[in-house]
């Protein structure tokens, strides 16, 4: 059944998967789930995050999660500390988080400064509050098959996939990128025998030979790879589902700064069959997931209280 947001959308626009739409709708699901919760006695949801340093685009992305975390009912905490906080300092901080049994879930918001091993830092956090999902044993979960959270960015796109009833059984999709916050966990979802997902996946990276070749044979492409308008729209075929996962900011001939994608998308759009704008598409769907993940936490669907 098609949510209600699509079917008020013109048919002109379907080409256009609606990320901050999609987050709205599921924003208004989960705060009158959050509401029910309350109302039968529970404690809100609460998550936390830790920020080191002046980044404007890690304050930008916390404080919207902040705000998404007071639009919904939930309880939020945010720790900031200076950028010359020591390792040793940032892993007490993420053990006192562990023992607090009134915080659901939590982040750290990356990238940390150099002198700070984000790998130890993400081993440290306890898998059962790693709404993030970039714990091994999360990651370990999801690629078994397990209940589990998802990490941020393809659980937002799965649900994409699924509130746009978009087929991905039997298709050739294609993963532009190989991180393991994006490329690697999405191509592990698409092709585990789930909907979505039983595709047959591709993954290209830097090393890949017929880049082009390869992504002209794609289904569905989802691109991951960080480098503006590096997918060009004679490399797609008629028909294709873009999710451009990139945000690159840019600076135009008139000298303004602007956020674009690792498609073009002004030409692809007239070849898609659906793609995700830059901003508007996955991002608002980012935020959204790790919600979803607190709510989880809150309700221990996860990992059950002992």
């Amino acid at each position: 059944m098609e949510s209600d947001f699509i079917k008020l959308q013109n048919l002109n626009e379907l080409k256009i998967i609606d990320g901050k739409a999609t987050a709205e709708a599921i924003k208004a699901e989960l705060k009158h789930e959050v509401d029910q919760w309350v109302a039968d006695g529970h404690r809100a949801p609460h998550l936390a995050a830790i920020l080191v340093g002046e980044n404007p685009a890690s304050q930008s992305y916390v404080r919207n999660k902040i705000k998404f975390c007071e639009e919904v009912g939930y309880q939020s905490t945010l720790l900031q500390f200076s950028a010359d906080i020591t390792e040793e300092a940032l892993l007490l901080e993420v053990e006192r988080l562990n023992q607090d049994a009134t915080i659901d879930g939590y982040i750290v918001q990356l990238p940390l400064p150099k002198h700070i091993n984000e790998e130890k830092i993400n081993l440290a956090i306890d898998p059962r509050k790693d709404v993030d999902g970039f714990h091994p044993l999360n990651f370990g979960r999801m690629a078994l098959g397990l209940p589990t959270y998802l990490p941020a960015t393809p659980g937002g796109i799965l649900e994409l996939f699924k509130r746009y009833n978009i087929d991905t059984a039997g298709k050739k999709c294609v993963v532009l990128g190989r991180s393991n916050i994006v490329g690697n966990p999405m191509a592990i979802l698409m092709a585990q025998k789930n909907s979505p997902g039983n595709s047959t996946v591709t993954i290209l990276h830097s090393r890949s030979q017929n880049l082009e070749e390869e992504i002209r044979a794609a289904d569905i492409l989802i691109a991951a790879i960080g480098i503006p308008h590096f997918v060009k729209a004679d490399w797609l075929k008629r028909g294709v589902v873009v999710i451009d996962v990139g945000i690159n900011r840019i600076q135009g001939e008139d000298g303004k700064f602007r956020l674009v994608g690792d498609v073009d998308f002004d030409q692809a759009k007239e070849l898609c069959s659906l793609i995700t704008p830059v901003p508007g598409g996955v991002g608002p769907m980012t935020v959204t997931c790790l919600m979803m993940n607190t709510l989880k936490a809150a309700k221990k669907l996860i990992y059950p209280a002992n």
